[in-house]
C-alpha cells in the first residue's frame, strides 16, 4: 500500500475517533438537557397546577414524550393569562394608585328586614370586591334591542358633558349606524366622547365601524390590539364588558352588544334575545371607574374630574354594587360571588346563561344547594351560536340533573341573557357567562342588587321565558345516540378553552 494511502487512512481514522467523541458528548449533553427540561417542566406543573388531575396528566406527558411534552406544557399548560394581565397592568401603576377612585359612596349598611338572610352574602361580596354596597339606586331592566337601544340612544342624545362607551362587539350595520350617528351628534355638541371596542369584537363586521367613527371625529380605541400572531388575540384577555355612562349619572350595562340581531322583532339575520339594564344612583360611579381603568390601560389618557365623576345622590331604593372581574388582580371575583350566592340561597336560585360550562367547584355548589332543598333552575338556549359549546354543555348536564337541579331549554331565537336570581330579593346581571372563558380569561363587569321589587320584575322575565321552554331530564340526556354522546364528550374535554 503506498505511503500516501497509509497517511490518509490514519488521518480519516483519527477524524472518525474525534467525531465519535463529539457525538458521545452531544448525546450526553442532549440527555442531560432533556432530563433538566423534564424536571423543570414537571416541577412547574406540580407547583402551579391547581387541579391535581391536571398536574398528573401533564407530568405523565412530559416524561412519556420527552421534549415534546415539555414544549406542549410550555405552550398550553402554563396559565399566562393572569400573569400577562398583571404584568400589563403593572406597566400602568396609575390604575392601582387610587387616583381614579370614584367619589365617596354612601354605604348601605345593614340590609332591611326582608333581606336580612342575605347579609352574609353582602359581606362576602364586600370582601371579594373591596367595593362598598351602595344605597339609593334605580335599576330598570330592558329586554332586546326594541327596549335596549332606544333607551341608550336617548341617553346619548341627552349628554351634555361626557360619554363613556365600552362594548365587545360594535357592528357596522343598521344598529351600529344608529349609535355612530348619535355619538357624532354628541361630539358636535362639544361632549367628550370616548369609545372602547375590543379588538376581536371590532372584526365581527366588515368593514369595521372603527374607521367610520374616527373619520367623523369620535375618539375610539381598541382594547387588546396586537400584531403578534403568537399572542393569540382571539383566545386571551378579551374585554367582554358592556358599559355606557352618560354625564357620569346614567349608566347601562348587561349582556347586549351593538348589532342588528338584537332587534329581535325585525332582525334581518341571526336574531339574539338579550337583557340589559339602565342604572341611576351612586353605583353608576363604579361603571365609570371600570371604564376609566380600561381606557387608561389602553390609551394612557386619564379621565378624571367632575365631568366624569360628578357627585351622585340617592334616586331609588335598590342597594347595588359593581363587580369587576378579570384575569388580573380581579381574578375569580365573579366565581366567588356565584358560589357565595348559591351557599346563601334558602328558597330558590334561577340562572339564565347562554353558555353553561361550570367547573367542578360550581357544579358542586349547585348540587349542594339543590340537596339542601333549594329550588335550582338553569335556563339555557335550545339553539346556540357556538355549537361546540352546546355539545360540551350537554355532556355536563347529567352532573346537575342527577342532584335535582332543573334545566330548561328556551326556543329560538338564541338567548344571550345573563342573569342570576336568589330567593326573592337578590339579582346579579352583567356580561359574565357560566363558562371558563368568562370566569378565567375575559375582563367582565356585573352588578349585584338587593331589592324585592326588582327581583320580582326579573322573576317575571324568567317566568315568561319558561312559558315556552322545554324541561330537560337526565333520561333524555342519557338516551342520546352513542355517536352524539361521544361527540359531546370529546367537546367537553376542550371546555377549559371554549
Amino acid at each position: 500500500m503506498p505511503a500516501a494511502w497509509l497517511r490518509s487512512a490514519k488521518y480519516f481514522t483519527g477524524m472518525t475517533g474525534v467525531l465519535d467523541v463529539l457525538g458521545n458528548i452531544w448525546n450526553v449533553t442532549a440527555a442531560v438537557l432533556t432530563l433538566l427540561l423534564s424536571v423543570i417542566a414537571s416541577g412547574h406543573a406540580v407547583l402551579y397546577k391547581r387541579d391535581s388531575r391536571a398536574a398528573i396528566g401533564w407530568v405523565g406527558l412530559i416524561w412519556l414524550v420527552p421534549v415534546v411534552g415539555a414544549v406542549l406544557y410550555a405552550l398550553l399548560g402554563i396559565n399566562r393569562i393572569r400573569r400577562q394581565a398583571a404584568g400589563q397592568r403593572a406597566q400602568h401603576p396609575i390604575l392601582s394608585s387610587g387616583a381614579f377612585a370614584p367619589v365617596a359612596l354612601p354605604a348601605a349598611g345593614g340590609l332591611p328586614a326582608p333581606l336580612e338572610h342575605l347579609q352574609s352574602l353582602a359581606e362576602l361580596v364586600d370582601r371579594v370586591t373591596g367595593q362598598p354596597l351602595t344605597a339609593g339606586n334605580e335599576v330598570t331592566p330592558l329586554e332586546n334591542g326594541e327596549q335596549i337601544y332606544p333607551s341608550m340612544l336617548k341617553a346619548i342624545d341627552s349628554a351634555s358633558r361626557t360619554i363613556a362607551l365600552s362594548t365587545y362587539i360594535f357592528d357596522n350595520d343598521r344598529a351600529g349606524a344608529q349609535f355612530a350617528d348619535a355619538l357624532v351628534r354628541a361630539v358636535r355638541r362639544g361632549v367628550q366622547v370616548r369609545v372602547l371596542i375590543d379588538t376581536v369584537g371590532a372584526r365581527y363586521s366588515r368593514p369595521s365601524i372603527v374607521g367610520h367613527l374616527r373619520e367623523r371625529g369620535v375618539t375610539v380605541a381598541l382594547f387588546g390590539r396586537t400584531v403578534l400572531p403568537w399572542r393569540m388575540p382571539y383566545m386571551n384577555l378579551r374585554n367582554h364588558r358592556k358599559i355606557l355612562v352618560v354625564d357620569g349619572t346614567v349608566g347601562f350595562t348587561g349582556g347586549a352588544n351593538i348589532r342588528e340581531g338584537t332587534y329581535v322583532d325585525h332582525a334581518t339575520r341571526h336574531a339574539v334575545r338579550d337583557l340589559h339594564f339602565r342604572l341611576e344612583g351612586p353605583v353608576v360611579a363604579e361603571l365609570t371607574h371600570a371604564f376609566v381603568q380600561d381606557w387608561v390601560f389602553t390609551t394612557h389618557e386619564q379621565l378624571d374630574g367632575s365631568a366624569w365623576f360628578p357627585h351622585l345622590v340617592s334616586v331609588g331604593r335598590v342597594a347595588a354594587r359593581g363587580i369587576v372581574d378579570g384575569p388580573d388582580e380581579d381574578f375569580d371575583k365573579a366565581r366567588f360571588v356565584f358560589m357565595g350566592a348559591l351557599a346563601c340561597a334558602k328558597q330558590r336560585v334561577r340562572i339564565v346563561t347562554p353558555y353553561f360550562l361550570p367547573d367542578a367547584g360550581l357544579i358542586g355548589a349547585l348540587d349542594v344547594a339543590s340537596l339542601r332543598g333549594v329550588d335550582v333552575e338553569i335556563v339555557l338556549p335550545e339553539t346556540n351560536n357556538l355549537v361546540v359549546v352546546k355539545w360540551a354543555a350537554t355532556a355536563q348536564l347529567w352532573q346537575v340533573l342527577y342532584r335535582g337541579c332543573r334545566v330548561y331549554y328556551t326556543p329560538p331565537p338564541f338567548d344571550h341573557s345573563k342573569l342570576m336570581l336568589v330567593d326573592n330579593s337578590w339579582a346579579l346581571f352583567g356580561s359574565t357567562n357560566w363558562d371558563p372563558r368568562s370566569l378565567r380569561l375575559n375582563f367582565e363587569f356585573g352588578v349585584e342588587c338587593y331589592d324585592t321589587a326588582l327581583a320580582a320584575r326579573l322573576h317575571a322575565i324568567v317566568d315568561r321565558k319558561l312559558q315556552h321552554a322545554r324541561r330537560i331530564t337526565a333520561e333524555e340526556v342519557n338516551s342520546r345516540p352513542l355517536l352524539n354522546r361521544l361527540r359531546d364528550g370529546v367537546a367537553r374535554l376542550a371546555s377549559p378553552y371554549l
